[in-house]
């Protein structure tokens, strides 16, 4: 019950995604480790258990994924770590929640992505692979 509600959760979100979202990055290198990820067609799924249904993200933007509980909330960002292979973000959503995500880049079309944090006063915590498909 509780990784259908995930999912259920996951994918409204998914939906919002394409949504324009505002960044405003604390630290001046903004993570390059996004700028290498490839736009386009995605395909999300759970990773450790839950539900291994997929759901498929349109990324005009690699910075969506930083955020996907809040799709298309202005949230401001601040880079906690940053390597050449991952990225974490802490990022607020004044009045939506909060969120810390972390993108570790296998290549432009395979990425991990853990996030958790908090929703509409409830938290959130998931693992995910997502991999490029095509274009949108």
């Amino acid at each position: 019950m509780k990784n259908r509600i995930k999912l259920t959760a996951l994918s409204a979100l998914l939906a919002c995604g394409a949504a324009p979202v505002a960044y405003a990055y604390a630290q001046s290198d903004a993570p390059s480790l996004l700028e290498t990820i490839e736009r386009g067609l995605w395909q999300l799924r759970s990773v450790g258990g839950g539900s291994s249904a997929a759901n498929q993200l349109c990324v005009a933007d690699p910075r969506q994924l930083v955020q996907i509980q809040h799709g298309g909330v202005n949230c401001s960002h601040y880079v906690v770590r940053s390597t050449p292979n991952s990225v974490t973000i802490s990022y607020s959503c004044k009045g939506a929640g909060q969120g810390l995500t972390t993108i570790r880049r296998e290549s432009g079309r395979l990425v991990h992505i853990q996030s958790q944090g908090i929703r509409n006063s409830a938290p959130f915590s998931f693992s995910l692979e997502a991999r490029r498909a095509g274009a949108c």
